[in-house]
């Protein structure tokens, strides 16, 4: 069984036992989230898609970490105007172990 999930702008596949970042959330470490914006929703032979039977679905999903990834560098240039800025960002984001898909 596995669902398709919206968190921060994104959508990922999740099944029972996925560990997966996402965008930072505000939970402490060992909470338990619920993610209810659930997108479709399948179990080996059915496919679940229908607003009013998503509305139910929910997975549920355990705070595993914090944590920054690796650094993006952003490097503008124009040539002959010396014209040089680098810039760089590491984007925070939250571990989740996904332990259940309520469909």
């Amino acid at each position: 069984m596995y669902a398709v999930v919206r968190s921060g702008g994104k959508q990922y596949k999740v099944s029972a036992g996925d560990v997966l970042r996402v965008e930072k959330l505000d939970a402490e470490v060992g909470d338990t989230i619920t993610l209810d914006d659930v997108l479709l929703v399948s179990d080996d032979e059915n496919i679940q898609v229908e607003a009013s039977k998503l509305a139910e679905a929910k997975v549920t999903a355990r705070v595993t970490g914090h944590g920054r990834g690796r650094k993006i560098v952003i490097f503008k240039y124009k040539r002959r105007k010396r014209y040089r800025r680098k810039q760089g960002h590491r984007q925070w984001f939250t571990e989740l172990a996904i332990e259940n898909i309520q469909a």
